[in-house]
């Protein structure tokens, strides 16, 4: 009986994203605002509370994460990594200046603990690389002058992240200093092991795991990253950072075999991470952070927008391009509920969950819309010179 109630819920949870999902293609949106929409209707304290499924969920949402950042790391080549770190690197210690301080500020401004402040950091600094890429994608801009400098900043965020993540990890588990000295260390050099490992030898894993049968690669890939995720967890580094790395080691053909046999799979656990994260949050909880989060969204906006027109301007890009790039990465999205997820799992602030999940609601979807509102005046602009 309770197993075919699990099928039920299971079947009634996956139907309600497939609408949600058609919804956001039909208005042109990205999904993750109404798929947090969704978490917090089934969720504790919503209309439709799940009963048996939510122990499933969970797996399923760590099997997002990880497919997530798999398939970002996918999108990049070591040698455009390289290149990216002697390039942009004012750049990207600016993009960190702007947007990381204004969180950090907020939260202790809010009373909350430094390491808190230290997570709502994180959340302001990183852009939605997934909401930037279907925008860049749907709106055809991935020919422009200042796409170029998009994607160098997101895989600056990237690498932040990839720092960012073990030492934030370390900070919220118990033990004395020494002990956390330790755990940092040993993060630390467990992540320039495997970077060094996925820079230097890709070329060899990804002859190891060529294959003919497509079946077989993706078993390969998906048992590789799950493995190396989850020992590099026991670490205390992010499976997250790991499953990126794993992406950024393939290379060549066979990364372009592997990014459309992993699509579907990242694109159904993914929406299920964006749901289990808005069910561990009780929607009565969001009213009180309302005024925050909108306060926040704002000046973050602002501030990511500036310190992108700073970097385009730096590439020699015109206004309008300038303009272009800073709308991309004005959305946040899942890394940023990746980080307000390790928070809520530790219980680091019982408002950052609620906070976090109002804030990257209002700019994924105001992301998205200011790109859409732009592009129509600018296509009605060229209309009329016509």
């Amino acid at each position: 009986m309770e197993h075919s109630l699990r099928l039920i819920e299971l079947g009634g949870v996956v139907l309600g994203l497939a609408l949600l999902s058609r919804l956001a293609v039909r208005f042109g949106f990205s999904p993750i605002p109404l798929y947090l929409l969704g978490g917090l209707a089934f969720g504790s304290g919503g209309i439709l509370p799940l009963v048996t499924s939510e122990e499933f969920i969970e797996v399923g949402a760590s099997i997002g994460v990880v497919l997530l950042l798999l398939t970002l790391g996918l999108e990049y080549s070591t040698e455009e990594l390289l290149s990216t770190l002697r390039m942009s690197g004012t750049s990207g210690v600016m993009n960190v200046a702007f947007n990381f301080t204004p969180g950090f500020l907020a939260g202790l401004f809010l009373g909350w603990s430094p390491v808190a402040a230290a997570f709502l950091g994180g959340i302001t600094y990183v852009s939605s690389s997934g909401i930037a890429s279907k925008l860049l994608e749907d709106f055809r801009w991935v020919g422009n002058r200042e796409t170029p400098v998009v994607l160098s900043l997101l895989v600056m965020e990237d690498l932040t992240m990839a720092v960012y993540l073990p030492l934030i990890g370390v900070l919220v588990a118990a033990g004395g200093v020494v002990a956390t000295l330790v755990s940092i260390t040993t993060a630390l050099i467990t992540v320039a092991i495997v970077l060094f490992v996925a820079v230097r030898h890709g070329a060899l894993i990804s002859r190891a795991l060529v294959t003919h049968s497509n079946e077989s690669l993706l078993l390969s890939i998906l048992g590789l990253t799950l493995l190396i995720a989850g020992v590099l967890e026991l670490a205390r580094v992010s499976a997250a950072v790991g499953a990126f790395f794993v992406g950024l080691a393939l290379s060549g053909p066979l990364a372009e075999r592997a990014r459309p046999l992993l699509e579907p799979l990242r694109d159904l656990f993914a929406a299920v991470f964006f749901v289990f994260f808005s069910l561990e949050i009780n929607p009565a909880s969001i009213p009180p952070v309302i005024w925050p989060a909108i306060e926040l969204a704002v000046m973050t906006a602002a501030t990511k927008a500036a310190a992108v027109r700073l970097a385009a301007r730096r590439a020699g890009v015109a206004t309008r391009g300038q303009w272009r790039a800073a709308i991309l990465l004005i959305p946040r999205g899942e890394f940023s509920i990746a980080i307000a997820a390790i928070a809520v799992a530790a219980g680091v602030e019982p408002q950052l969950g609620p906070l976090a999940a109002a804030y990257v609601l209002m700019l994924a979807i105001a992301g998205p819309t200011a790109a859409l509102v732009f592009r129509n005046r600018l296509a009605r602009r060229s209309a009329t010179i016509a």
